[in-house]
């Protein structure tokens, strides 16, 4: 009998092969095999499948790819799909253009707990070093060397931070962090069983604050943030981002000022269509 993976890594694509590439390998090279990794595809063309397909074959981790039809951007519904077939209780979320370091995986799981959920960050690449970096520099993880990616492009900041801190400075900077603790889609984790309890993401939600709001939902619920900014590492290659619109983005911020409003934390518009099941 298959033994249930410790944890479903759940992650959207939409016609980014090359870079859903170097995810794949980095989940791939992870200190741990025993989790699942969902593509939740919200309608990308035969080339992103064939890919998953070629890479798939040559890691040690099981990949699913969850395909929906392309009928504009719709995230939510990718991401409620991976959430309903995850085969683990417990379920991690980045981006398909996000590179977890080795420990990414195995960091969510030592830190999670119950009634949490955890908040991480990312660090921002330039194009120039996003082309630089290929599946050899994911496998040996100098694409979290911080001296050879500004050989590469990546500016001097403050942010690289993320990327030189050792275990003590990285717990502090987390307990330190103004920061809010909220549910960034690009790398945060909690329990399976509190996103169905909130009915997870709103499908009506479009590009801008989907994230935020599906967060906010959690806390309303009692769930709370944990940061862990500056633990789970993952570097964000750069990409244009055709699909936001002023509207989407202000229907969003408006929906989610209801959410706060009404401390709701069920949707009718998640998993299930409709009223909490048993509600009056």
């Amino acid at each position: 009998m298959p033994q249930t993976p410790a944890a479903s890594v759940v992650f959207t694509t939409y016609n980014q092969p090359d870079w859903l590439e170097k995810v794949l390998v980095g989940f791939g090279a992870q200190d741990r095999t025993d989790f699942e990794v969902l593509v939740a595809d919200d309608g990308s063309r035969a080339e992103t499948r064939e890919r998953i397909e070629a890479v798939a074959a040559t890691l040690p981790v099981t990949v699913r790819h969850l395909w929906q039809p392309d009928d504009g951007f719709r995230k939510c519904e990718a991401m409620n799909m991976a959430i309903g077939q995850a085969a683990s209780d417990y379920l991690i979320f980045t981006d398909g253009d996000c590179i977890p370091r080795a420990d990414f995986v195995s960091t969510h799981l030592a830190l999670r707990e119950p009634g949490r959920f955890l908040s991480g960050g990312y660090h921002k690449l330039p194009m120039e070093t996003s082309l630089a970096i290929g599946n050899d520099d994911i496998r040996s993880q100098r694409c979290f060397d911080a001296a050879w990616l500004a050989e590469r492009g990546m500016p001097s900041s403050y942010r690289n931070i993320k990327l030189t801190a050792g275990p003590a400075l990285r717990r502090a900077l987390d307990v330190l962090s103004p920061a809010r603790a909220s549910w960034n889609g690009h790398n945060a984790s909690g329990w399976k069983a509190d996103m169905l309890a909130i009915n997870g993401f709103d499908e009506r939600m479009r590009y801008g604050g989907q994230d935020r709001e599906f967060g906010e939902r959690l806390e309303n619920a009692g769930i709370r943030g944990k940061r862990i900014r500056y633990r789970a590492i993952v570097v964000h290659l750069d990409h244009k981002r055709g699909y936001a619109t002023q509207e989407s983005i202000e229907f969003n911020r408006k929906l989610r000022a209801e959410t706060r409003s009404s401390r709701r934390s069920w949707t009718e518009h998640g998993i299930v269509k409709g009223p909490r099941p048993g509600s009056a």
